[in-house]
């Protein structure tokens, strides 16, 4: 393994003196960067790049020490002083570019006065790096503080493999041209090798800067600047998973847990946040504010509990926004407190890690609701602390966690109003979605901790720096119009009906993941009934799992098939029936290939069946994803190209089945059955419902739910007019 060097604003560690004896202390810092990296720092015996902390000059003996003790650590100190660090850190980094990346333009300076001292200091990270490099060392450097160290070590060193990662959002290009020094920040960042960013909008945005102000040509994942391939990749970071689940797990946590729900007829809300203005907390507590004005049969039964942890004491806007914080929750405890209760607990300090993971374990709901955030590790750390399945994570669409955390409820946070509903939804959910809900965020969440980020990204930065690598370039008949006006009086007046229904997007509103899909009550009664309506057979066609179609439809006297007609089970029959091999030769080399870009996209995932795999991107970046699925699509049919399988472009999914399975073949089994007749009608969404429709006879009548190409005869326009359609048919015949 190449030895790598990490390179980032602050070393993983906290140097602390006793000034009585002269003592120091060198703590190493747990959580978000440092766990990731320490695995790669120690298995490479590679050194950790960053600023000690320290601002003052150390006497002699104890600059000696505390260099000893920073060499045992493979750790490199950078020496700043007060004013590089002021103008660097607080008036630059945090001054100018923060705000700026997080939208908050007002926020910024009028004058960008420490340009000199970032490019100062970024100049003199590039010089340490470039004394520590050895020839063979990976590089990499994080985040905004340091986003002209790429270009600048490249200048040094020619041949050096360079990563990027931005921990921050990347704006859109029309707020990033804003910056006076935009050039120089593009063109620093495409010093690197790989450059990283936590969703695909973030990469986007980058792209579209280099061409709108650097006239640069991006394609898909790369670009060629200054006669090299830099390539740019998603990499949403992870949190420790297996660490916070052990700590929700600690029965000290639990007990702590248990004494916070002491009072079972109260629930509680958490936040859990830095005192920084793009958190959002004052509009958080307006709609708080507004929950409790909106139903009032919530007071003395819900208690927000918020935790600031003071940020940046010393600069003036952070006074006077913690100002504004206080006076809104004085506001709301003049207003609805009592004597027996108090709607607001707040905390305006650090807590103990165990005691964040008790109220992780505590919450009825976390609201995790910045007005922007580039990734947001509390969403994650929440969700990996449930070992006991429940809760509910209200979470901002405009933090990046969202992109992966599809079965949180998601949230404008600017909407106050509808974000004081999402409370009331979150507080009111049934158990049974709320544990759906859950069991599907802590999967995600566990599989892609931090761990996989970083093994992922250095991965990547290795494959895309090797020495002679190239430019890295991955390599019907017309029909006619259906009509809109099904014959209903053909279908009334038939003696006996055969209704096929598919089930996604058909039956259900098609939902971000296949688990959020359940049947509701509506739909269960709607198919009973009809199960029992004279002469009427039923049956359910969906690509989906048999135990699926199991669990939620088995109680049915409906016919019932499973992925594309590889699963029956006849109405009257609690058995099963396949229609071929489970678990073929090509299954395993396909499941790689998803899981690999799986990995790279966000938010998709793999849904496996006993024959078929399928890859669900429904709740990717809706072009990323598609790009993904598009180069998903031509590698299978590469890879797969002397295999029995054909793969499908449905809808937000690549499906992967034999050759020949699809749901046509269940077509001959139902006809058997039926009376010759029989008025036929079959309802499907999207492409796979184009084979059922294909092999029906000519007379049946066949619907496509939704818009696009089809070859059914008629159209129905959403999921609610289907069911308006199937209760028409429960109605009394006219006298």
């Amino acid at each position: 393994m190449s030895r790598l060097l990490i390179v980032a604003n602050r070393l993983p560690i906290t140097i602390q003196f006793d000034p009585e004896n002269g003592a120091m202390e060198v703590v190493r810092s747990t959580g978000g960067l440092a766990t990731g990296l320490t695995g790669p720092h120690e298995q490479s015996e590679g050194r950790w790049i960053g600023w000690t902390g320290l601002l003052s000059p150390l006497d002699e003996s104890i600059a000696a020490e505390l260099e000893r003790r920073l060499d045992e650590m493979r750790l490199v100190g950078v020496d700043l002083n007060d004013e590089q660090f002021h103008r660097y850190y607080e008036g630059f980094s945090n001054g100018v570019l923060w705000p700026l990346f997080h939208y908050f333009l007002d926020q910024g300076p009028v004058r960008t006065e420490d340009w000199q001292a970032y490019v100062a200091v970024n100049e003199h990270f590039a010089e340490v790096v470039a004394d520590t490099y050895q020839p063979g060392d990976i590089v990499w450097i994080h985040d905004y503080q340091l986003l002209l160290v790429p270009a600048l070590l490249r200048r040094r060193i020619p041949d050096a493999r360079i990563g990027f990662f931005l921990h921050i959002p990347f704006p859109s290009s029309e707020v990033f041209r804003i910056l006076p020094f935009r050039e120089q920040i593009l063109e620093g960042m495409l010093g690197a090798n790989l450059i990283g960013f936590h969703t695909a909008s973030y990469l986007r945005h980058f792209a579209a800067s280099l061409t709108h102000i650097l006239g640069l040509t991006v394609e898909i994942d790369h670009i060629r600047y200054g006669g090299r391939s830099v390539h740019l990749g998603v990499y949403p970071m992870g949190i420790d998973a297996a660490a916070f689940a052990s700590m929700g797990s600690d029965p000290s946590v639990e007990a702590e847990a248990r004494a916070l729900k002491s009072n079972r007829k109260v629930k509680l809300l958490v936040g859990i946040d830095r005192l920084d203005y793009t958190k959002g907390i004052p509009r958080r507590l307006l709609a708080y504010e507004k929950l409790l004005q909106s139903y009032p049969e919530l007071r003395e039964r819900v208690r927000l509990v918020q935790v600031a942890v003071p940020s940046r004491t010393g600069v003036e806007a952070y006074q006077e926004f913690r100002e504004t914080v206080d006076g809104i929750i004085g506001r709301i405890l003049g207003a609805f407190a009592t004597p027996h209760w108090v709607p607001i607990h707040y905390m305006y300090r650090g807590l103990e890690e165990t005691e964040v993971v008790a109220l992780y374990r505590a919450a009825d709901v976390m609201l995790v609701t910045p007005l922007r955030d580039g990734m947001n590790l509390v969403a994650k750390e929440f969700i990996a602390s449930r070992t006991d399945g429940d809760g509910v994570l209200v979470l901002s669409e405009l933090a990046g966690a969202a992109a992966e955390l599809a079965e949180a409820i998601h949230v404008n946070p600017y909407d106050v109003d509808r974000t004081a509903a999402a409370c009331y939804r979150a507080l009111t959910m049934d158990e049974t979605e709320r544990r759906a809900r859950m069991a599907a965020l802590r999967e995600r969440v566990a599989e892609a901790d931090v761990h996989r980020w970083a093994a992922s990204f250095i991965s990547d930065l290795e494959l895309f720096s090797a020495p002679n690598r190239g430019s890295g370039e991955r390599r019907t008949r017309p029909r006619r119009a259906p009509s809109q006006d099904l014959p209903m009086d053909r279908i009334l007046d038939a003696d006996n009906l055969v209704l096929l229904l598919d089930y996604d997007g058909t039956l259900v509103r098609l939902a971000p993941t296949p688990d959020l899909a359940q049947p509701d009550a509506e739909l269960m009664a709607l198919l009973a009934a009809l199960a029992l309506r004279p002469n009427t057979a039923v049956h359910v066609v969906s690509g989906r799992k048999r135990d699926t179609m199991d669990e939620w439809l088995g109680m049915l006297p409906v016919g019932l098939h499973a992925e594309h007609g590889f699963w029956t089970r006849d109405s009257d029959s609690g058995e099963w029936i396949p229609a071929g091999q489970r678990n073929p030769a090509w299954r395993d080399p396909a499941l790689t290939i998803l899981q690999e870009v799986t990995t790279r996209t966000p938010g998709s995932l793999i849904e496996e069946k006993s024959a078929g795999l399928a890859w669900h991107y429904r709740m990717t970046d809706q072009d990323y994803g598609a790009q993904q699925a598009n180069e998903l699509r031509m590698h299978l049919n590469q890879v797969l190209s002397n295999e029995p399988v054909e793969i499908l472009n449905g809808n937000k999914v690549i499906e992967i089945r034999p050759h020949g399975m699809h749901k046509g073949r269940v077509v001959p089994r139902i006809l058997k059955g039926a009376p010759p007749n029989a008025v036929i009608v079959a309802l499907g969404d999207d492409r796979t419902d184009e084979d059922l429709f294909r092999v029906l006879p000519e007379d049946a009548i066949t619907v496509k739910v939704g818009p696009g190409e089809t070859r059914a005869r008629y159209r129905i326009p959403d999921v609610a007019t289907v069911r308006e359609f199937l209760h028409s048919l429960l109605q009394p015949a006219p006298a």
